[in-house]
């Protein structure tokens, strides 16, 4: 069966534990973008694996959201953030 999976695409099926928060967290990111959240984990341990510092993650998480809310906002279609 690994082997096989290895074959198919070089991923493998495991079973872990992760804290609530963070699945939810997980998860949650993933409806916001509209992709997977298995995906979105595998991204960030892969970016662990490599020796990314959290601080670089976060730093392309926030470009992304501005570039985001920026996008909607030229449109007229996002939703102004109030000063508060």
């Amino acid at each position: 069966m690994a082997k096989l999976q290895e074959e198919a695409g070089g991923k493998s099926r495991i079973t872990m534990r992760v804290d609530n928060d963070v699945l939810a967290t997980f998860k949650a990111r993933a409806e916001m973008i509209g992709g997977n959240y298995q995906t979105l984990m595998n991204d960030a341990l892969k970016q662990f694996a490599q020796g990314l510092k959290l601080s670089d993650v976060v730093r392309e998480a926030i470009h992304e959201t501005l570039e985001t809310y920026l996008a909607t906002r030229s449109t007229g279609h996002g939703k102004k953030l109030r000063a508060g």
